[in-house]
């Protein structure tokens, strides 16, 4: 639809609950690890990736058939989301799936960073963003980060990238340019975001929480990297629950965060998902288990708003939550993995 005319959110949630009810469920995870990647590309054809499974199949095969297929659906899906939705609830999804070229800077800065080959950072990218096939290509044509930070001069990530690039040299890290461009993605989605009404306010709710998240899982990751830089400096801006000074005091202390959030407006509604992530025994885990707690907080949200912006959101972030999983299973198996470890790595709730 579009972003004239009058808001619809009745329509679009039902629409929504019909394809959240046909997400795999954590059962179904458990079994998809007991198959290979033919046994999960299978399956995978009895369920709604019928189409990209028969239209990819004679192209590719293996973990390659699967990731292509999960990447096509999602994007499938989210265009979807974007063609029910009408007027102020369009804007408000468009700018979220905005998230995706986020996604796609990032993969392709891993790749470059890691030496991977371009048809396989290809097929981690989700094309349900803004960026359009012309940029895409010029942001794989790319040899050097500093060559994908100067395709995107032109983009909301541009100036961010450019900035970070000096201390990607110093640290030999990514750490910096990601933050830059996540730092882009959420200042852009809040800073210009005008109206006091109820859908902007808990769209606003729901952003806060996963600024929030985030910056606890960059607080860790720093903590784990060993490099020396404090995460105050790669603080995003928008959350409610820490200041820069706070998030620094206790970087290398996962269970004051944890105490933190348990004390926090979330800790009502995520003491389960807390204690999920108070047992963590690595970073993996504790990530994992902070990408749950935002879902069960999303789905918290959900119920308590069911007419609101609320659902589509916790809809696009169960939706990733599959693809990630599925795509881990799959090169988990590939990679020939035993099925105790490849459950670790899974977002389960």
């Amino acid at each position: 639809m579009s972003a004239s005319g009058a808001s619809n959110p009745e329509y679009v949630n039902a629409r929504v609950r019909a394809r959240r009810a046909k997400l795999f469920d954590d059962d179904e995870y458990r079994d998809l690890v007991k198959m290979g990647p033919g046994g999960i590309a299978r399956r995978m054809e009895e369920t709604e990736y019928e189409a990209e499974i028969n239209e990819l199949g004679a192209r590719h095969g293996g973990v390659d058939l699967i990731e292509y297929a999960l990447n096509r659906n999602l994007a499938k899906h989210f265009d979807d989301l974007l063609r029910f939705a009408d007027g102020r609830l369009y804007d408000l999804v468009a700018r979220y799936l905005r998230k995706f070229d986020a996604w796609n800077v990032k993969t392709v800065l891993r790749g470059i960073y890691s030496g991977a080959e371009r048809e396989e950072i290809e097929s981690d990218l989700i094309r349900a963003g803004e960026f359009d096939d012309r940029l895409i290509g010029r942001m794989l044509d790319a040899t050097s980060v500093e060559d994908l930070v100067e395709v995107l001069e032109g983009t909301v990530f541009g100036p961010g990238l450019a900035e970070a690039l000096g201390e990607y040299e110093g640290y030999n890290s990514l750490v910096p340019l990601e933050n830059a461009v996540d730092r882009a993605f959420y200042e852009n989605l809040l800073g210009d975001l005008e109206g006091d009404d109820e859908a902007t306010k808990l769209y606003v709710e729901f952003l806060q929480a996963e600024i929030d998240f985030r910056n606890v899982r960059n607080a860790l990751r720093l903590a784990r990297s060993g490099a020396d830089i404090d995460p105050a400096e790669y603080y995003i801006d928008g959350g409610r629950l820490f200041t820069p000074t706070e998030l620094s005091s206790i970087r290398d202390n996962a269970d004051e965060l944890v105490a933190r959030v348990r004390e926090s407006p979330y800790g009502d509604d995520l003491e389960e998902a807390l204690d999920d992530l108070a047992a963590a025994e690595s970073l993996i885990g504790f990530e994992n288990a902070i990408e749950a707690a935002l879902l069960e907080y999303s789905d918290r949200l959900s119920n308590l708003y069911p007419l609101s912006i609320c659902p589509v959101l916790a809809y696009v972030l169960a939706k990733e939550r599959e693809v990630k999983n599925v795509r881990a299973i799959a090169r988990a198996k590939e990679a020939g993995l035993p099925p105790e470890e490849i459950e670790s790595e899974l977002v389960t709730i």
